[in-house]
Protein backbone atom coordinates (compact mmCIF):
# COMPACT_ATOMS: atom_id res chain seq x y z
CA UNK A 1 0.00 0.00 0.00
CA UNK A 2 2.73 2.42 0.83
CA UNK A 3 4.75 1.45 -2.23
CA UNK A 4 1.82 2.18 -4.51
CA UNK A 5 1.34 5.54 -2.95
CA UNK A 6 5.00 6.57 -3.37
CA UNK A 7 4.90 5.46 -6.96
CA UNK A 8 1.80 7.57 -7.55
CA UNK A 9 3.37 10.62 -5.93
CA UNK A 10 6.50 10.26 -8.04
CA UNK A 11 4.45 10.01 -11.17
CA UNK A 12 2.59 13.19 -10.28
CA UNK A 13 5.84 15.00 -9.58
CA UNK A 14 7.25 13.97 -12.92
CA UNK A 15 4.16 15.20 -14.67
CA UNK A 16 4.38 18.56 -12.91
CA UNK A 17 8.03 18.84 -13.82
CA UNK A 18 7.30 18.04 -17.42
CA UNK A 19 4.50 20.60 -17.51
CA UNK A 20 6.75 23.23 -15.95
CA UNK A 21 9.51 22.51 -18.46
CA UNK A 22 7.09 22.76 -21.33
CA UNK A 23 5.77 26.05 -19.95
CA UNK A 24 9.31 27.42 -19.69
CA UNK A 25 10.12 26.36 -23.24
CA UNK A 26 6.91 27.83 -24.59
CA UNK A 27 7.48 31.03 -22.64
CA UNK A 28 11.03 31.30 -23.99
CA UNK A 29 9.82 30.72 -27.52
CA UNK A 30 7.14 33.33 -27.11
CA UNK A 31 9.69 35.79 -25.65
CA UNK A 32 12.08 35.16 -28.56
CA UNK A 33 9.34 35.72 -31.10
CA UNK A 34 8.29 38.87 -29.25
CA UNK A 35 11.85 40.25 -29.27
CA UNK A 36 12.20 39.58 -33.00
CA UNK A 37 8.87 41.25 -33.71
CA UNK A 38 9.81 44.23 -31.57
CA UNK A 39 13.14 44.70 -33.35
CA UNK A 40 11.49 44.56 -36.80
CA UNK A 41 8.70 46.89 -35.70
CA UNK A 42 11.15 49.33 -34.20
CA UNK A 43 12.87 49.75 -37.57
CA UNK A 44 9.52 50.44 -39.18
CA UNK A 45 8.29 52.78 -36.49
CA UNK A 46 11.50 54.82 -36.10
CA UNK A 47 11.33 56.28 -39.60
CA UNK A 48 7.80 57.61 -39.20
CA UNK A 49 8.76 58.93 -35.80
CA UNK A 50 11.69 60.78 -37.36
CA UNK A 51 9.44 62.39 -39.96
CA UNK A 52 6.97 63.24 -37.27
CA UNK A 53 9.82 64.69 -35.24
CA UNK A 54 10.95 66.84 -38.18
CA UNK A 55 7.36 67.94 -38.82
CA UNK A 56 6.90 68.73 -35.16
CA UNK A 57 10.17 70.63 -35.11
CA UNK A 58 9.22 72.76 -38.13
CA UNK A 59 5.74 73.28 -36.75
CA UNK A 60 7.18 74.28 -33.41
CA UNK A 61 9.57 76.69 -35.11
CA UNK A 62 6.72 78.26 -37.06
CA UNK A 63 4.62 78.50 -33.90
CA UNK A 64 7.56 80.05 -32.06
CA UNK A 65 8.02 82.64 -34.85
CA UNK A 66 4.31 83.37 -34.92
CA UNK A 67 4.20 83.75 -31.15
CA UNK A 68 7.25 86.03 -31.26
CA UNK A 69 5.68 88.20 -33.93
CA UNK A 70 2.36 88.23 -32.11
CA UNK A 71 4.03 89.20 -28.86
CA UNK A 72 5.28 92.49 -30.39
CA UNK A 73 2.77 94.99 -29.17
CA UNK A 74 4.65 98.24 -28.54
CA UNK A 75 6.24 100.55 -31.17
CA UNK A 76 9.62 100.09 -29.48
CA UNK A 77 9.41 96.30 -29.92
CA UNK A 78 8.34 96.73 -33.53
CA UNK A 79 11.29 99.04 -34.16
CA UNK A 80 13.69 96.59 -32.49
CA UNK A 81 12.44 93.70 -34.59
CA UNK A 82 12.58 95.79 -37.78
CA UNK A 83 16.18 96.83 -36.98
CA UNK A 84 17.20 93.28 -36.16
CA UNK A 85 15.65 91.86 -39.35
CA UNK A 86 17.83 92.63 -42.40
CA UNK A 87 15.90 94.03 -45.33
CA UNK A 88 16.11 92.20 -48.66
CA UNK A 89 18.55 93.58 -51.16
CA UNK A 90 15.77 94.61 -53.54
CA UNK A 91 13.96 96.52 -50.76
CA UNK A 92 16.98 98.48 -49.60
CA UNK A 93 16.80 102.13 -50.50
CA UNK A 94 19.79 103.56 -52.29
CA UNK A 95 20.38 107.17 -51.29
CA UNK A 96 21.30 109.17 -54.37
CA UNK A 97 23.93 111.83 -54.13
CA UNK A 98 22.37 115.31 -53.81
CA UNK A 99 22.24 117.23 -57.06
CA UNK A 100 24.22 120.45 -56.76
CA UNK A 101 22.13 123.57 -57.15
CA UNK A 102 22.81 125.50 -60.36
CA UNK A 103 24.91 128.56 -59.93
CA UNK A 104 22.82 131.72 -60.06
CA UNK A 105 23.19 133.57 -63.30
CA UNK A 106 24.44 137.13 -62.90
CA UNK A 107 21.72 139.72 -63.09
CA UNK A 108 22.42 142.09 -65.95
CA UNK A 109 22.71 145.68 -64.97
CA UNK A 110 19.72 147.76 -66.05
CA UNK A 111 20.30 149.75 -69.19
CA UNK A 112 20.58 153.45 -68.52
CA UNK A 113 17.52 155.43 -69.43
CA UNK A 114 18.35 157.72 -72.26
CA UNK A 115 16.23 160.84 -72.29
CA UNK A 116 15.99 162.01 -75.86
CA UNK A 117 17.29 165.50 -76.26
CA UNK A 118 14.86 167.92 -77.85
CA UNK A 119 15.75 169.41 -81.20
CA UNK A 120 14.99 172.94 -79.92
CA UNK A 121 16.16 175.07 -77.05
CA UNK A 122 13.50 176.06 -74.59
CA UNK A 123 12.19 179.61 -74.90
CA UNK A 124 10.02 181.86 -77.09
CA UNK A 125 11.26 182.73 -80.55
CA UNK A 126 9.69 185.31 -82.90
CA UNK A 127 9.84 184.71 -86.60
CA UNK A 128 10.08 187.25 -89.38
CA UNK A 129 7.01 188.80 -91.04
CA UNK A 130 5.91 187.06 -94.25
CA UNK A 131 3.70 188.52 -97.00
CA UNK A 132 0.19 187.00 -97.19
CA UNK A 133 -1.07 189.26 -100.07
CA UNK A 134 -3.80 190.93 -98.04
CA UNK A 135 -1.44 191.54 -95.19
CA UNK A 136 1.49 189.98 -93.36
CA UNK A 137 1.84 186.96 -91.04
CA UNK A 138 4.22 186.86 -88.09
CA UNK A 139 4.28 184.06 -85.45
CA UNK A 140 6.10 183.29 -82.24
CA UNK A 141 7.16 179.66 -81.41
CA UNK A 142 7.05 178.58 -77.77
CA UNK A 143 9.53 175.78 -76.95
CA UNK A 144 9.43 173.67 -73.78
CA UNK A 145 11.32 170.46 -73.16
CA UNK A 146 12.95 170.83 -76.55
CA UNK A 147 9.61 170.66 -78.34
CA UNK A 148 7.07 173.06 -79.85
CA UNK A 149 4.25 173.44 -77.36
CA UNK A 150 2.50 176.43 -78.89
CA UNK A 151 2.55 178.92 -81.78
CA UNK A 152 1.20 182.43 -81.25
CA UNK A 153 0.06 184.61 -84.17
CA UNK A 154 1.45 188.11 -83.65
CA UNK A 155 0.05 189.44 -86.95
CA UNK A 156 -2.19 188.13 -89.74
CA UNK A 157 -4.46 189.62 -92.49
CA UNK A 158 -7.51 191.02 -90.73
CA UNK A 159 -8.35 194.31 -92.48
CA UNK A 160 -11.39 192.91 -94.18
CA UNK A 161 -14.19 190.87 -92.72
CA UNK A 162 -13.60 188.01 -95.18
CA UNK A 163 -9.94 187.80 -94.18
CA UNK A 164 -10.91 187.71 -90.53
CA UNK A 165 -13.36 184.84 -91.06
CA UNK A 166 -10.97 182.77 -93.17
CA UNK A 167 -7.89 183.31 -91.00
CA UNK A 168 -9.71 182.74 -87.71
CA UNK A 169 -10.48 179.20 -88.86
CA UNK A 170 -7.14 178.58 -90.60
CA UNK A 171 -4.93 179.74 -87.71
CA UNK A 172 -6.12 177.14 -85.21
CA UNK A 173 -5.61 174.40 -87.78
CA UNK A 174 -2.08 175.59 -88.67
CA UNK A 175 -1.10 175.70 -84.99
CA UNK A 176 -2.26 172.09 -84.39
CA UNK A 177 -0.39 170.92 -87.50
CA UNK A 178 2.86 172.59 -86.40
CA UNK A 179 2.72 171.07 -82.91
CA UNK A 180 2.02 167.61 -84.37
CA UNK A 181 4.79 167.86 -86.98
CA UNK A 182 7.29 169.70 -84.70
CA UNK A 183 8.39 171.74 -87.69
CA UNK A 184 7.11 174.31 -90.16
CA UNK A 185 6.16 171.83 -92.90
CA UNK A 186 2.39 172.01 -92.48
CA UNK A 187 -0.37 171.41 -95.01
CA UNK A 188 -1.90 174.34 -96.78
CA UNK A 189 -5.41 175.18 -95.62
CA UNK A 190 -7.90 175.33 -98.50
CA UNK A 191 -9.18 178.91 -98.99
CA UNK A 192 -6.26 180.31 -96.93
CA UNK A 193 -3.34 179.49 -99.17
CA UNK A 194 -1.54 182.82 -98.80
CA UNK A 195 -1.91 182.79 -95.03
CA UNK A 196 -0.69 179.17 -94.85
CA UNK A 197 2.43 179.85 -96.91
CA UNK A 198 3.23 182.98 -94.90
CA UNK A 199 2.78 180.95 -91.68
CA UNK A 200 5.33 178.41 -92.90
CA UNK A 201 7.91 181.09 -93.64
CA UNK A 202 7.54 182.96 -90.34
CA UNK A 203 7.56 179.76 -88.25
CA UNK A 204 10.60 178.41 -90.08
CA UNK A 205 12.58 181.52 -89.20
CA UNK A 206 11.52 181.26 -85.55
CA UNK A 207 12.54 177.61 -85.33
CA UNK A 208 15.85 178.38 -86.92
CA UNK A 209 16.60 180.56 -83.91
CA UNK A 210 15.47 177.81 -81.52
CA UNK A 211 17.73 175.15 -82.96
CA UNK A 212 19.68 173.49 -80.17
Amino acid sequence: MDIKMSRGAGSRFAEKKLILSAFVIVSFAIYSLTQRGASSNSSVVIAPNLSLLNSASSTGLQNTTTQAAGSINSPAQTLAVAMATPAPVSARTTTAAPTPAPAPSPTPAPAPVIIPKGQYTDGSYTGTSADAYYGTVQVQAVISGGKIVNVVFLNYPQDRRTSQQINSQAMSYLIQEAIAAQNANVDVVSGATDTSMAFQQSLASALAQAKA
